[in-house]
């Protein structure tokens, strides 16, 4: 079968057209709004080079703003970074894929390399104007989120501790049952995305383990079980036997709380041995986790005046330093490219990856590039539209925000289309989705 032609904001009336056209402007106007509200910080910090540095960010993201909206080519960067040559090299492959004269652009490019090309540029107007280059634009927003989410937050670490409490008595169906309620945590915590709703509030109010009976029906792909037969294993092994699960992080804020307690029943229910998360080595589609953000949350969990919270900041602690949880940085996850193509350009993640028993991609951008953000049919199975991606078992657990879904069942996508004009991006419908290694 073809692969299929890449989503792209020359779609009109397309959520990428809409996103390039619309969201990506909102977000762009926050950055600006954001570096010029923390003027008095800078000069405090750095006195006048502070204000001189505002003054460069604010005239480089008015340019750029200017220049998406105006359907401008798209630039090579010209900041000194490791990945710089690997974008500019990215821009000259895109040229390549047009007719002689044609330059890519904002609304004429795939919607994926143009999304993350803009928070790239994000960057590099930061990286340009020292002494401001470290300043993290989302962070406020992000910490924000994290505050809001808290009651959501409480609940989920009380139900920690209590399965902690109990989960020496637990059958085996009992555990299973724990560990699917906590993958649905997982999965509906993806909701809670700051690039989709241009850095509003979106932060998650009441407890989900309450409605996820009523959530239930909105999971459109659910391999639970095929994720439960890969971790029952080290349940059933010897003691010798070692289970590793990956994460491959989303958002910080509600999500990742949600992700940690998934991890931590892993460990404690004696489904894994270790777990390693991996995040973005700079802000990125406003609420994606940094290392910042990942020991900013454990910190933050610690010195929280809550029992059963404080309880979970310690062992989420005790787990880092004994190295069952082990947090790694790559480049590659801030590249634009799709992910079949990792084992060329990252071989160092590839291999790492492959080492894995079970990797988990959080949230749309990861399945974006699992699928190379593509207009497949919904029919086409997941492992197909993977390409030769296929490092160690993977699941996408990711709610619905994008014109992209694969592997559904005949009709389903039909029906839901007729029904509901956005069941593809509204963050209503999830999917629990796995591929074995093929």
């Amino acid at each position: 079968m073809e692969t299929p032609c890449p989503l792209s904001a020359k779609y009109e009336g397309s959520f990428a057209y809409y996103t390039v056209k619309d969201r990506l402007s909102q977000i762009l106007t926050k950055v600006i709004d954001t570096i010029h509200r923390n003027k008095n910080k800078f000069l405090e910090a750095h006195g006048e080079e502070g204000i001189e540095a505002e003054k460069k960010a604010l005239s480089f993201f008015s340019k750029l703003r200017n220049e998406m909206q105006t359907d401008k080519p798209i630039l090579p960067l010209t900041d000194q970074q490791p990945d710089t040559q690997i974008w500019n090299q990215y821009l000259d492959y895109q040229r390549t894929l047009l007719s002689d004269g044609e330059e890519p652009s904002w609304f004429t490019s795939p919607w994926l390399y143009v999304e993350c090309y803009l928070y790239r540029r994000i960057h590099e107007g930061l990286l340009l104007s020292p002494p401001i280059s470290e300043f993290d634009v989302f962070r406020d927003v992000k910490n924000e989120s994290f505050f809001q989410s808290q009651p959501a937050m409480l609940s989920l670490c009380a139900h920690l501790q209590e399965l902690k409490g109990k989960m020496n008595r637990l059958s085996k169906d009992e555990v299973r049952g724990e560990i699917y309620k906590l993958l649905q945590v997982s999965l509906w915590g993806n909701k809670c995305d700051l690039s989709i709703s241009g850095g509003q509030d979106n932060s998650q109010k009441s407890s989900i383990l309450s409605s996820l009976e009523d959530y239930k029906a909105f999971i459109l792909v659910d391999d639970m079980n095929s994720l439960w037969n890969i971790l029952s294993k080290n349940r059933d092994g010897n003691t010798e036997s070692r289970t590793r699960v990956d994460i491959v992080l989303d958002n910080a804020g509600f999500e990742l709380i949600t992700d940690f307690v998934l991890a931590d029943a892993m460990l404690s229910l004696n489904l894994a041995t270790e777990v390693h998360f991996h995040g973005k080595v700079m802000p990125w589609y406003v609420s994606d986790t940094t290392k910042h953000d990942f020991d900013w949350t454990v910190r933050q969990c610690l010195a929280i005046n809550n029992r059963w919270m404080s309880k979970c900041g310690q062992a989420w602690k005790e787990n880092l330093k004994k190295e069952r949880w082990v947090y790694h940085e790559h480049l590659f996850w801030t590249l634009p490219h799709e992910y079949c193509t990792m084992a060329e350009v990252a071989p160092d993640l590839y291999t790492e990856l492959q080492k894995s028993d079970l990797v988990l991609f959080k949230g749309d951008l990861n399945y974006r590039k699992l699928t190379g953000d593509r207009k497949w049919d919904f029919t086409v199975p997941f492992s197909q539209a993977l390409r030769s991606f296929h490092p160690a078992p993977l699941c996408s657990i990711r709610t619905l925000k994008a014109d992209v879904q694969v592997g559904l069942e005949a009709g389903v996508g039909e029906r839901l289309a007729a029904t509901e004009i956005d069941w593809l991006t509204s963050g209503k419908y999830g999917v629990i989705q796995f591929s074995p290694v093929v």
